[in-house]
């Protein structure tokens, strides 16, 4: 009898309650999708439905809400962790003006509307036409998917985002001050403290507790998530306490974090995952809950005061995205992924017209008017951001080269257990995002009585390749050779695998039978044509605070110019960090040049390359922090200089505390079928007034 009772609705057993929640997750997206309808729509009708103006099966309760305020953050907190902040950084004007356009166009048509022709009264009228100026970006998780989240539109609307919540819910603030007889001087200065001490704490104080926290507790991947949610969830508490909503906390938590989470990243893989599989799921189904269709019936007042919302509301943000596309020339299709992406009406809208109810300065028609304005707009940006994100997609797709005649396939041959990660992450950050190549972990067993034994051993050192490689959702498939020398392994698995790059472990030991027979970076170096990266990570690789990168005379003329700088620009975008090019002025230009039309944006500042007793004596402003990358070359190649050689040991003793990467360019083939190799136009004395 206990058990029938609680299958009477409303459900109150917790257990019966989140498995009805996780069975909408799962099954209400698969069934929508089917009817072309995006999964986001799927789980806001799924909780009309359920919710309490629906078949009431569930009550909008504080776990309920608790859910969905936690999805809610989470999308502000993916959304300033995702965005590229070179881009965000260099178009920050364009997001103002955008953020300007969103805030004041719906704000003063809507207020011209509702004062003059709907006669509400002044107050009532600006506070129910800021909420027209406000959006959620709720279609933010389909631009995500799409693998379009770093296009200009999609930046320029993330800003413009915050620039449009923050200014409503300041108008929020100083109607709700105003109504409680409290706008006086005392209250804008307070404000205004509060304000830069939130922002201080949270771009400032938060990423180097951040860095300092991960510097530590850098084999705990879990206490690394926990950690991440509880600034996030800090930084929303700091900004309620300075005046404004919780959403501009995560949303700034995001972006202070950015930098130390790459987004090829295990962690980042998890936060993803959780987010969208549960928290924001839940926050969907919240929005879905909180809708009451009988608004509708309640009378013509209802229908019309809804009518009216929901169409200014549509055309003033679709005239913002239209202001912006003819300042800035944009294509109809970002136009419309603007437009789609800020016409969703939900949190901030919700936390201004519920205030201005309880203030009593909005009537209950305007209330339920809202609900449906919420209803519509979370439809209308679902189903265009959907099919013109899908539009883009397949733009953006067709404007990359085409490389799938030779894409990145990353050897890491592994010696060293406690380098398998730091190697792993590395190869990941460098592999090109277009393509899904799985990396190549290697061990190379010497052919003796002992092969089969050590194999089994380096097999299962290497299975540690694939657990940490899953937990970042991406392939490894592992290698083993048995021959007579590691160098001689390496090289069969270069040429049967087709590798593009090679990622070595640094090895400080050189024996008696290294020097007289050379090591094995020696005879890599010799016998193939393919980038070879040789790394010592000392730090989490999070933690870079810049890639310093030391470049020798004439790198431009060598056949793997453009792929070491697409391997340093990859590295940037991954870490978030700025690189800074040490070379000659002639090889400057070229850089400056490359630097300018790659995409997407890399920060870049250029000196002068120092001498070899600067770089020796650590004269060039090398911080801790800081990974140097010296790009060197193979003996007879355009760029080689005999002070190269001398580059490993200097760091190795001198850099001590510095992660530092040497790359050795891609050749070409016939380089190794002429000992005689020749260096025309460029003399021994050239390269020493040049320098490294």
């Amino acid at each position: 009898m206990t058990f029938l009772l609680k299958l009477v609705p409303p459900f109150e057993d917790p257990v019966l309650i989140f498995t009805l929640v996780l069975l909408i997750i799962l099954i209400a997206p698969i069934i929508l999708n089917k009817l072309k309808i995006p999964g986001i729509v799927g789980l806001i009708l799924a909780g009309v439905i359920v919710g309490p103006n629906g078949f009431n099966l569930l009550l909008l309760d504080s776990s309920i809400i608790l859910f969905g305020t936690v999805g809610l953050l989470y999308i502000m907190f993916l959304a300033g962790l995702e965005i590229d902040m070179i881009d965000f950084k260099k178009n920050k004007n364009k997001s103002l003006v955008f953020g300007a356009f969103t805030f004041l166009i719906p704000i003063t048509v809507g207020t011209l509307i509702f004062y003059y022709i709907m006669e509400f009264e002044l107050i009532s009228a600006i506070l129910l036409s800021s909420m027209f100026s406000s959006h959620t970006l709720i279609s933010y998780p389909i631009v995500s998917r799409l693998g379009i989240s770093k296009n200009e539109a999609v930046t320029v609307t993330i800003g413009g985002t915050i620039v449009t919540d923050t200014a409503v819910l300041l108008v929020l603030a100083v109607v709700a001050g105003g109504a409680a007889g409290n706008l006086d001087m005392w209250y804008w200065i307070k404000l205004a403290i509060s304000l830069a001490v939130f922002g201080s704490i949270v771009m400032f104080v938060f990423p180097r507790i951040a860095s300092w926290f991960f510097k530590q507790i850098e084999s705990e991947k879990g206490a690394q998530y926990i950690f991440v949610l509880t600034m996030v969830f800090a930084a929303a508490f700091l900004a309620e306490l300075a005046g404004v909503e919780a959403i501009i906390g995560a949303f700034l938590a995001g972006l202070s974090l950015n930098t130390l989470i790459p987004h090829s990243s295990a962690l980042m893989n998890r936060i993803e995952f959780v987010g969208n599989n549960i928290f924001i799921p839940f926050f969907l189904i919240n929005v879905g809950m909180i809708v009451d269709l009988s608004v509708l019936f309640r009378g013509p007042e209802a229908l019309i005061i809804a009518g009216i919302i929901v169409v200014v509301a549509l055309i003033t943000k679709y005239l913002a995205a239209w202001a912006t596309q003819k300042v800035y020339g944009y294509s109809p299709t970002q136009r419309n992924l603007i437009f789609g992406l800020s016409s969703a009406h939900a949190a901030a809208t919700l936390a201004v017209i519920l205030v201005g109810f309880n203030l009593g300065i909005i009537n209950e028609d305007a209330l339920n008017g809202t609900i449906v304005l919420i209803l519509v707009t979370c439809l209308v940006s679902s189903f265009v951001t959907e099919k013109v994100g899908k539009k883009l997609a397949i733009i953006e797709s067709r404007r990359k080269p085409d490389l799938s005649q030779k894409p990145d396939r990353i050897l890491v041959p592994i010696a060293n257990p406690q380098n398998i990660e730091n190697l792993i992450d590395l190869s990941i950050m460098l592999r090109n995002p277009d393509y899904k190549e799985p990396i190549y972990p290697l061990a190379v067993v010497l052919d003796n009585e002992q092969a089969e034994e050590e194999i089994f051993k380096k097999n299962k050192m290497l299975q540690e390749a694939i657990t940490h490689a899953s937990a970042t959702d991406n392939d490894v498939q592992l290698v083993s050779k048995i021959d007579i020398n590691i160098a001689s392994g390496i090289l069969r698995a270069i040429k049967e695998l087709m590798i593009t790059e090679v990622v070595l472990g640094w090895n400080a030991k050189i024996t008696t039978r290294d020097r007289i027979f050379g090591t094995v970076l020696d005879n890599l170096l010799e016998n193939t044509e393919q980038m070879i990266l040789v790394c010592k990570i000392m730090q989490p690789l999070n933690t870079t605070s810049r890639l310093v990168v030391i470049v020798p005379a004439y790198a431009e003329l060598e056949r793997g110019f453009l792929r070491w700088m697409r391997t340093v620009r990859l590295m940037a975008t991954q870490l978030g960090t700025k690189v800074v090019f040490m070379a000659g002025h002639r090889t400057i230009n070229n850089i400056k040049s490359t630097v300018k039309s790659s995409k997407p944006a890399m920060d870049a500042t250029y000196m002068p390359r120092p001498t070899m007793p600067e770089f020796a004596n650590n004269q060039t402003g090398i911080g801790k922090d800081d990974m140097v990358v010296v790009i060197s070359a193979r003996k007879g190649t355009v760029s080689y200089n005999g002070v190269l050689d001398n580059v490993p040991r200097v760091l190795s003793r001198n850099y001590k505390d510095n992660s530092f990467i040497i790359i050795y360019p891609e050749q070409h083939p016939n380089m190794y079928q002429d000992n005689q190799f020749k260096t025309t136009g460029y003399t021994n004395e050239t390269r020493e007034i040049e320098g490294f």
